[in-house]
């Protein structure tokens, strides 16, 4: 059985893209300067937002403010969109390095911790494909954040922009996509308990 998406997830999930939303309407009716602002501001409302909700902060949110305020900041100050242009490979160099940190240090791999979580019910997954699974999503940053930089390089801001709204986020997808039915076809179901 798949699992059922809820308001709150609905609700979170519009939350964690609210900034990249925010970036490419901006972009689209005043370009990038406006765009690196509202996305700055974006950034940091979702840090504020989430830790009156739950009292606390996560740390990609502050990374991602921390991120976007600096490049953001550079990209203002100094009138060069190059800077902003760097912020994904930063934050998805980053989210691979910690991929890649999490299969040496830490009871479980970062892969494992994220996914795992998304069940309600326990997984039937060994050790090692919690490894091959959780090298992959580093892999698959990395190329990301590389291919990041070759668009943000070798073609228009235009371009960038729309790469980075539809292309990052489309790949994330089809990354995952397969993972959560490969996952879902491993849930082990809840032992029934005797009244």
């Amino acid at each position: 059985m798949l699992m059922r998406v809820g308001y709150h997830t609905l609700m979170n999930t519009l939350l964690e893209l609210s900034p990249l939303i925010a970036f490419f309407a901006v972009f689209e009716l005043f370009g990038i300067y406006w765009a690196s602002a509202a996305l700055m501001v974006a950034c940091v409302l979702v840090l504020v937002i989430h830790r009156r909700s739950t009292g606390k902060y996560r740390r990609m949110h502050v990374i991602t403010a921390v991120v976007a305020v600096v490049l953001g900041g550079a990209t203002l100050a100094l009138h060069d969109a190059r800077f902003i242009q760097w912020k994904p490979t930063v934050l998805l160099g980053v989210a691979a390095l910690a991929f890649l940190g999490s299969s040496v240090i830490g009871e479980r791999p970062l892969a494992r911790r994220l996914l795992e979580d998304v069940f309600p019910e326990p997984l039937e997954v060994s050790a090692q494909a919690w490894l091959v699974l959780n090298a992959l999503w580093a892999v698959w940053f990395a190329l990301l954040a590389g291919l990041n930089l070759y668009v943000a390089r070798n073609f228009s801001e235009s371009t960038w922009v729309h790469f980075k709204f539809f292309g990052i986020t489309a790949a994330l997808f089809v990354f995952m996509i397969p993972q959560v039915f490969w996952l879902n076809g491993r849930t082990k179901p809840a032992p029934a308990t005797s009244i």
